[in-house]
């Protein structure tokens, strides 16, 4: 990428790679110089470059301790004085640490030795296997170069030789600065911000200014410095709210307003008493290092017991002692069995109602996700979705779901008996595939209950954030709209695949937790009070406000996550967030009810454990972590868009393919491509109604000839032993996450190159009749897509109200229970009886995979667009339809029964349990 004809401002994604990239070149011009005489007119030309370039480095360095900006003066000193092999073995050492991420697992002292000396270890072990961590200080003060230099070696003087946690200290002079440190700097993990720093930075160059658009959209120039402290705290909770910041000030107590004193982890009076704030950084460091339950489960795993209980594998004893088995013990080893117990006791907890090390596990757990309760679940988001659908509706309650959501929130509300009422989502068809749920229509549908009178019955509105293919809504724009036509509407969004997205910030603005906090301080200030009433003054006779009243909103937020999918922890562990400001007063107790229901009372205590020790992670690296998994999302994209035998067969869609215009109002297009380089999303995530998350990568297949689960099968788990998940007729999904890394992206550019390489020598050797049988293929895959069907309605018999939109979708489910209301039909037959005027209904779910999601459920009326679909849908799998039975649809005569019975709607509805069997 250092040879594109892009400016270096759009030709990176990242401040990381624009960085890494610089090294890399300083590298090969110094190897250069070293082959070069002393002083001859070639070496004179690249001491040239290369101070230039370190000069250029030395902006970028400067918020980092390493290399840092004094190892840069070093190397511009030794390009000075001609020693050119001690400059070589520095940058060197230099650039192969930083691409391998080495310094940061070892202490290093670059203020001390020369510069090929870096790295130089310390004793780095406590214990066998038991390393120091090692993390950085941002100290935010206008101080002179020579105090910095005492204030850092004072500090250092502080270590304890034993203590577990070392740090280095970066100092920034200005609040612009700081904000820019943070950003870029991903080891920091404390700031001390003492007295008043200054606003304005002296010294950002140019060249990373398309990378700080965050920090230059502050504006705080007016602000006098005596408040420029407290704020600086108050833009890093917004930016990396993980981070302990601390206060030296001289500002009296009795002048310290109390949003300050909340605002900072600790406040320190006396600039000299570094002791006390040295101490309070690694206390600071050490909490949130505690994992409750791991290290109960650590410790009581090491205890010597006696298992008169259940669990003949607890401690090994039914594994190791076996003469048939000990393969299963030596392949998991001797701690997974010495921690298995069913022990409630004795130092653990029970999940159904913790009081010790789970109960803490999940306070810190709700801090970290920015929650204000959190709940570990062990069997999968598919259960905390029915905990939540069973725990918040009733019976006889409308739900506003997407239709194309995961199936278990359509089996929750089976379960809960509340009428759903479909969204659909805009099609993708060329690629057969769904998009999201727009605004307006969700708000078009929310209306015509009202209009019917049911608003007072509407309890939820459930939508999928991000979808399996990446589309992110606009949740504040969502849930600020949807709150000011019904101020207590609850909303659950499914967070599957978004786990990760509260640790970078660009993500967060888009996620449960945070806007439910947002919401929830812009609504009880003075300021929306303010703008509300003049906002109702300016409407014009019967127009519907478009902000939520004040006096009568309620955030009510509910998020459940996959953690075991974006982030670290065993299969099935996933996390119920709570933002709720009625859940004492009305939700807590049957929350309770319905987590107890749906939760094993023998829950996995190693998937427990992953859950403690996956929040311990991201509170310490998921800004690092996550950082890099869209960097390299970002930079896979721009291979395959750069490489001409890759596009010759494989598209990366982006954010044109995935979401129309109309719900694009930045007009941003794509984040990349071969003429234009790098485009800037921060806006668009801020403004736009719907974004691309760009860790999923869709490649479109068409071209190759080849479907997309013959391509999965055939090419990349048979041949490079790739696993992907999802796929489409001509397009196959692939994703980044935390544990990806550079290896594995390369792995996969190599492997489509390969495939690539077949398709071509498969194509060149084809006869004329293969050559048109593989037109005829291309053009089915590329050209001939079945259209995709929205939600038909339902029936008359199940409509949840003759005059709303919402069925009865519990009542259809249960009458298909009885096999004598029930009949398979073929699609054939099906097409030819619905031509002759029968209205067909489904007694069942059909959920082809893929897309997933129903496109049939119990209730509702089979449109010939469906049918059409069905026939022209050539997956393997389809849930709820089998082709040698046909579609299970409702008999004629038990639609007519119901039709003259009492219909479950109305008053009725208030008042009936359960359906009869017809």
């Amino acid at each position: 990428m250092a040879n594109s004809p892009h400016t270096k401002s759009a030709a990176y994604y990242s401040i990381a790679q624009l960085r890494i990239d610089q090294w890399k070149e300083l590298k090969n011009k110094c190897t250069e110089l070293s082959h070069c005489k002393k002083d001859s007119v070639q070496a004179h030309h690249i001491k040239e470059k290369i101070g230039n370039k370190l000069r250029v480095m030395a902006h970028i360095e400067q918020y980092f301790t390493f290399p840092g900006k004094k190892m840069v003066a070093k190397l511009i000193l030794s390009l000075e004085e001609k020693e050119n092999s001690l400059l070589f073995r520095s940058v060197t050492n230099i650039t192969r640490q930083l691409v391998g991420d080495s310094y940061r697992s070892n202490p290093y002292t670059q203020s001390e030795g020369e510069a090929d000396q870096i790295g130089h270890k310390e004793q780095h072990e406590l214990a066998p296997g038991q390393r120091k961590n090692h993390f950085e200080v941002l100290f935010v003060d206008n101080l002179p170069p020579d105090q910095e230099d005492i204030l850092v070696k004072s500090l250092r003087e502080m270590r304890d030789p034993n203590e577990r946690f070392i740090y280095e200290v970066t100092v920034q002079r200005s609040f612009q600065d700081a904000m820019i440190a943070l950003l870029f700097n991903h080891n920091i993990q404390a700031v001390v911000v003492r007295y008043a720093p200054p606003f304005a930075s002296s010294n950002i160059s140019p060249l990373i200014q398309p990378y700080i658009q965050n920090v230059l959209k502050v504006n705080l120039a007016s602000k006098p410095e005596s408040e420029l402290g407290p704020l600086l705290a108050k833009h890093i909770k917004r930016f990396r709210p993980e981070l302990e910041i601390y206060y030296v000030t001289d500002t009296s107590l009795t002048d310290l307003k109390s949003t300050t004193l909340q605002t900072f982890q600790r406040i320190y009076y006396r600039r000299e008493d570094l002791q006390e704030l040295h101490l309070g950084i690694i206390q600071g460091i050490v909490e949130r290092f505690d994992t409750p339950f791991f290290s109960a489960l650590k410790e009581y795993s090491q205890k010597p017991t006696g298992i008169f209980h259940a669990m003949p594998i607890s401690r090994g004893n039914s594994v190791f002692k076996s003469r048939w088995i000990t393969d299963f013990g030596e392949f998991y080893g001797r701690n997974m069995f010495l921690a298995e117990t069913s022990s409630t006791t004795g130092g653990m907890d029970s999940l159904l109602q913790p009081t010790g090390p789970l109960k803490k596990a999940q306070e810190m757990a709700a801090v970290t996700f920015g929650a204000r309760r959190t709940f570990f679940v062990t069997n999968g988001t598919s259960t905390a979705n029915k905990i939540v659908l069973q725990a918040l509706v009733a019976p006889g309650d409308f739900v506003l779901v997407d239709r194309d959501c995961h199936k278990s929130h359509h089996y929750g509300l089976v379960l809960s008996g509340a009428f759903p009422v479909y969204l659909d989502s805009y099609p993708i068809e060329e690629y057969s595939m769904y998009g999201a749920v727009s605004l307006e229509q969700i708000k078009e549908q929310l209306l015509k209950l009202k209009a019917a009178g049911h608003l007072d019955k509407v309890k939820m509105l459930l939508l999928t954030n991000c979808t399996f293919d990446g589309l992110v809504y606009n949740v504040e724009m969502v849930m600020e709209q949807i709150l000011a036509i019904k101020p207590d509407m609850i909303f659950l969004w499914d967070e599957a695949w978004f786990a990760f997205a509260g640790f970078t910030y660009i993500y967060k603005q888009r996620t449960a937790m945070f806007t439910a906090n947002k919401l929830c301080q812009k609504y009880r200030s003075t300021a929306y009070r303010k703008r509300y009433s003049e906002h109702i003054k300016q409407l014009a006779k019967g127009e519907i406000p478009s902000l939520p009243d004040p006096d009568k909103v309620k955030i009510r937020v509910y998020s459940t996550q996959s953690t075991h999918k974006t982030l670290s922890s065993f299969r099935q562990g996933s996390m119920i967030h709570i933002w709720d400001e009625e859940f004492r007063k009305k939700t807590e107790n049957t929350f309770l009810e319905a987590y107890m229901t749906h939760t094993s009372t023998s829950p996995n205590y190693q998937m427990l454990a992953s859950l403690d020790v996956g929040r311990r992670q991201v509170q310490f690296e998921g800004y690092d972590l996550v950082e890099k998994s869209i960097e390299l999302a970002m930079v896979f994209r721009a291979k395959v868009n750069d490489h001409p035998l890759l596009r010759k067969y494989f598209d990366v869609l982006t954010v044109k393919d995935f979401i129309p215009k109309p719900y694009r109002q930045t007009g941003l297009d794509e984040y990349y491509s071969l003429e234009n380089g790098w485009n800037r999303m921060e806006e668009a995530w801020e403004k736009d109604e719907f974004t691309l998350d760009p860790t999923k990568i869709t490649l479109s297949i068409g071209r190759t000839g080849v479907d997309g689960d013959t391509f999965k099968n055939k090419y990349l788990m048979d041949q490079f032993n790739i696993q992907i998940n999802k796929t489409s007729r001509n397009t196959v999904l692939f994703m980044t996450n935390i544990g990806t890394t550079r290896g594995s992206v390369a792995y996969l550019t190599n492997a489509l190159l390969k495939i690539a390489e077949q398709l071509d020598e498969e194509f060149r050797s084809m006869n004329i009749k293969e050559k048109d049988i593989t037109n005829q293929r291309l053009h089915s895959l590329i050209k001939d897509v079945p259209p995709l069907p929205d939600f038909s309605n339902f029936h008359s018999s199940f409509l949840a109200y003759p005059d709303a939109p919402g069925g009865n979708l519990r009542e259809a489910y249960f009458l298909a229970y009885d096999e004598a209301n029930y009949e398979y039909i073929s699609l054939q037959d099906c097409k030819e009886a619905m031509e002759g005027g029968r209205e067909m209904v489904a007694s069942s779910f059909v959920i082809p995979y893929p897309p997933g999601f129903p496109v049939l459920v119990p209730g509702q009326v089979v449109s010939s667009e469906i049918i059409r679909f069905l026939i022209a849908l050539d997956v393997k799998e389809i849930h709820g339809f089998r082709a040698d039975l046909g579609l299970r649809v409702f008999r004629d005569k038990v639609l007519k029964r119901k039709a003259i019975a009492p219909q479950n709607n109305g008053a009725a509805n208030k008042t009936k349990a359960e359906p009869k069997n017809l």
